[in-house]
């Protein structure tokens, strides 16, 4: 994957957001139609999912990379890196005519629930997660904000990739006994401290009632 190139992309659109405020204008005018669900620290509403949605965008070459050398370490190359490169194509191919964060934040969607969905599948096969990252609550707020039905057809495409390119239950038996080995690893449990929840670290949270 070249991280570099996408970690470039967002930083040059950090930049002309900067100097723009497209995304700020963006979500400013949306705040008053945010679904109910969508609870925001009290103060400054519009600079929190300002900082939601940067936060969001720049961390998917982290995720990525972070995938890409666990499936190395459990063995699954083979079965994960086809999808981590569908997730860099998506975003890197961004499908608006905004430019800058405003354009990325669809892209970053992708990528962000294509490793939900990968999760979900490797959770019911080995009974954990690739990848112990709680990123569900913020991927329902960034599909909130990009609004349906466009985000449901995002969600379809997804399920689409996935269920065309890994199917866990083909996993050799030395497959699974190697990955599950990796992942009760306490080394690599610590190491995976560092991913927060991202929408309780911005003081953002989702009432799922309220849906």
């Amino acid at each position: 994957m070249n991280l570099s190139s996408m970690r470039a992309i967002i930083h040059q659109a950090q930049l002309e957001e900067q100097r723009s405020g497209r995304l700020a204008r963006l979500l400013g005018n949306r705040l008053p139609q945010l679904h109910p669900s969508i609870r925001l620290p009290l103060e400054n509403g519009s600079q929190s999912l300002l900082q939601f949605v940067s936060a969001y965008i720049e961390q998917v070459p982290d995720l990525l990379e972070a995938a890409a050398r666990v499936a190395g370490e459990t063995g699954l190359q083979a079965h994960i890196d086809p999808l981590l490169r569908v997730a860099e194509e998506f975003f890197q191919a961004p499908r608006h005519a905004e430019a800058g964060l405003a354009a990325l934040l669809d892209d970053a969607y992708l990528a962000q629930r294509l490793i939900e969905e990968v999760n979900d599948r490797y959770l019911v096969q080995l009974g954990r997660p690739l990848i112990p990252l709680d990123n569900t609550t913020a991927n329902l707020i960034a599909h909130q904000l990009i609004g349906e039905p466009y985000a449901n057809s995002l969600d379809q495409a997804i399920f689409e990739t996935v269920d065309g390119l890994l199917d866990p239950a083909r996993m050799t038996s030395e497959e699974r006994q190697t990955c599950r080995a990796c992942l009760e690893d306490e080394e690599t449990r610590q190491a995976w401290q560092q991913w927060p929840c991202l929408s309780r670290q911005l003081g953002m949270e989702l009432r799922l009632g309220s849906l």
